[in-house]
């Protein structure tokens, strides 16, 4: 299976991404990788300046990155695309310095229309999980 990189043009329109922006000196540094099931995947652990309640990371910060890593996936494939529906259900509450794994793959598609879902693993426990459609741009 070939590797699927981004082009320039998604690189550098996403280039200063709040999650994973290159340029963004804000960014939190997501560094997405897609394997041979075109799951794209990466780890992240947030800190106490993410926290909603007291020990707990906030739940827009959970959504933006199941939001992000889908939207990693569908660059990763080349396909530059914008978050059209985004629905999420929590689990459990994570805590903040957990070691979160977050995965996204596509369900089904027919471009411009992309489905994917996303997931966040602590310990290997589902803590949330998300289902979007996506716009190609």
């Amino acid at each position: 299976m070939t590797k699927h990189v981004p082009d320039r043009h998604a690189v550098s329109s996403h280039r200063y991404c709040l999650m994973c922006g290159c340029d963004n000196p804000l960014s939190f540094g997501l560094d997405f990788k897609l394997d041979s099931n075109n799951i794209a995947a990466a780890t992240f652990r947030p800190d106490e300046n993410l926290q909603g309640y007291q020990g707990i990371v906030h739940g827009g910060v959970l959504s933006a990155l199941l939001d992000t890593a889908m939207a990693q996936c569908l660059l990763k494939q080349n396909i530059e695309a914008l978050t059209g529906e985004l629905t999420i259900r929590f689990y459990q509450p994570v805590a903040c310095n957990s070691l979160l794994s977050i995965r996204a793959w596509v369900d089904s598609s027919l471009p411009p229309l992309f489905h994917l879902r996303a997931e966040i693993l602590v310990d290997d426990r589902l803590a949330c999980k998300a289902r979007a459609k996506f716009m190609q741009r």
